[in-house]
């Protein structure tokens, strides 16, 4: 049994509203059949990855060219983070030749009418879906917020199938978009004290570990901010790969609740701690914003940093979406966060800017950011709770 296409989708499979259009329904029918789809379904907003032009190249910007000729989204769309701050980039020591290609980059989907604010966190800054609503969403740890902690349905797109998306307007309805795949499997009494968001990191990497994309019921957590939250999306589902959780008392979404219970104790986490901090770590490098900062997160970091000057020899980031970057400048927190020797940087991350080679090693709130300085970077590692990090960076 074959997909049930309505009538403008024919249409837009037929090549009657353009070539990338009919390219991207293509893609969207294909993965349907895959996945035993039998139809396609509206969404409301998309949320694409792959935009740094260090993970892109030449090959991934000639496509992304050809598809701008005549591909125009049908709904809102977003980006993930790019290389490099679109506007400050010089000064945080990025190659005129990488801003260049990257600008082509951010070019390229500015003609198809995405909007080129370049965050992960895109909810933070409107991109911003109601409970039960169907979209597609490409980055992971956006992935595992929406349809967690908002309570929205998407898969995790791969960069090419959320840019399909966007320029249809449809996904197929399989996986997350089905009550029946959103069931949790697996119990996690956390038997620990959470206090930071470098807390919620070290739980989401020993869950992740453990689960493997099988959906978590989480209990023993009486209260987590929204911060603390992303950290722990950003960290299960780099370590998992998990898409959905369920958090008793917190997450919206209702389950069954499994049988089958793990615990998990302060040694957990202390294992974890032990496995991101790498022996004899020089730090010259500290991230905090990975996710994105909230302007909550900013105005605290501003606070700290206030009066008080970067080490020298230490390079300082604090990573968060333009729009955010632009309400730090209105309240005051960039210039006090710039004044100190520390760089408010927007639309790129530690995870996806050209790093490699410049610096040894890193400091970080975010098991997540450990993972990709590691793995991308060469980098050693330290986690450590954001105020740990702003010491580290002034002392």
């Amino acid at each position: 049994m074959g997909l049930d296409l309505t009538a403008e989708e024919k249409e837009m499979l037929d090549g009657k509203h353009g070539k990338a259009t009919m390219k991207a329904m293509e893609i969207i029918t294909t993965l349907g059949e895959i996945y035993g789809a039998e139809r396609l379904i509206p969404i409301s907003s998309v949320q694409i990855a792959g935009v740094s032009y260090h993970n892109l190249g030449e090959a991934g910007l000639e496509y992304l060219s050809e598809i701008a000729v005549d591909g125009r989204v049908r709904v809102l769309t977003t980006l993930n983070p790019a290389g490099m701050d679109l506007e400050e980039w010089k000064k945080h020591g990025i190659s005129e030749d990488f801003a260049e290609n990257q600008q082509r980059v951010v070019d390229a989907f500015a003609r198809m009418g995405v909007v080129t604010t370049c965050t992960c966190t895109p909810y933070l800054i409107g991109n911003l879906p109601h409970f039960g609503e169907h979209i597609a969403w490409a980055e992971s740890s956006a992935v595992c917020f929406s349809n967690s902690v908002i309570g929205a349905r998407t898969n995790r797109e791969g960069g090419p199938s959320a840019l399909a998306s966007a320029l249809t307007g449809r996904t197929a309805e399989y996986g997350f978009h089905l009550d029946e795949n959103r069931v949790a499997k697996v119990k996690y009494d956390v038997q620990v004290k959470l206090r930071n968001t470098d807390d919620f990191g070290l739980l989401g990497q020993v869950i992740g570990e453990r689960t493997r994309k099988a959906i978590p019921y989480i209990t023993g957590i009486p209260h987590a901010t929204s911060e603390a939250l992303k950290s722990f999306c950003a960290s299960v589902a780099t370590y998992g790969g998990v898409a959905l959780f369920h958090m008793e008392n917190i997450t919206p979404n209702r389950t069954s609740i499994p049988e089958e219970i793990e615990i998990v104790t302060q040694a957990d986490l202390d294992q974890a701690r032990k496995t991101l901090d790498d022996e004899n770590a020089v730090i010259d490098f500290i991230s905090i914003g990975c996710p994105h900062a909230s302007i909550d997160e900013i105005a605290k970091i501003a606070g700290m940093l206030d009066g008080k000057q970067v080490t020298e020899g230490k390079t300082v980031w604090i990573t968060t979406a333009k729009p955010t970057k632009d309400l730090a400048k209105m309240m005051g927190y960039y210039d006090k966060i710039e004044q100190s020797g520390a760089f408010l940087v927007s639309d790129a991350c530690c995870a996806v800017a050209p790093l490699k080679g410049r610096f040894k090693g890193l400091m970080t709130d975010s098991a997540k950011a450990c993972f990709y300085a590691r793995g991308k970077n060469d980098f050693r590692t330290e986690i450590r709770s954001i105020q740990e990090c702003i010491q580290e960076a002034t002392s």
